[in-house]
């Protein structure tokens, strides 16, 4: 199951993070639902991330891809190593993980 589509509706139509530091903004306040991660994140980024999520009970998704892939997915010409879903609009990103 390919979760390419709900991450890119969730980012169009929804209320999302981009970027690692921003992510972990997002759970620091308890503001995330869900954080989609790149697996090519940098270690220290996704421990944080990591420890964070279990702090505010949020899932953690590992995207398989890396942060090129996970930009392009959503339309941006850069990497996106991790996106922070707060609100998921016309997504069902939070039903599918």
């Amino acid at each position: 199951m390919s979760l390419n589509q709900p991450i890119a509706s969730a980012v169009n139509t929804g209320n999302c993070r981009l970027g690692a530091r921003s992510s972990i903004d997002s759970l620091k306040k308890g503001d995330a639902k869900l954080v989609v991660v790149a697996a090519n994140c940098p270690r220290d980024e996704y421990e944080d991330i990591e420890h964070y999520a279990q702090l505010t009970e949020t899932k953690i998704f590992e995207f398989k891809g890396t942060s090129w892939d996970l930009g392009e997915i959503i339309g941006k010409p850069f990497m996106v190593s991790a996106i922070a879903v707060i609100e998921p609009g016309d997504s069902e990103i939070l039903k599918m993980v």
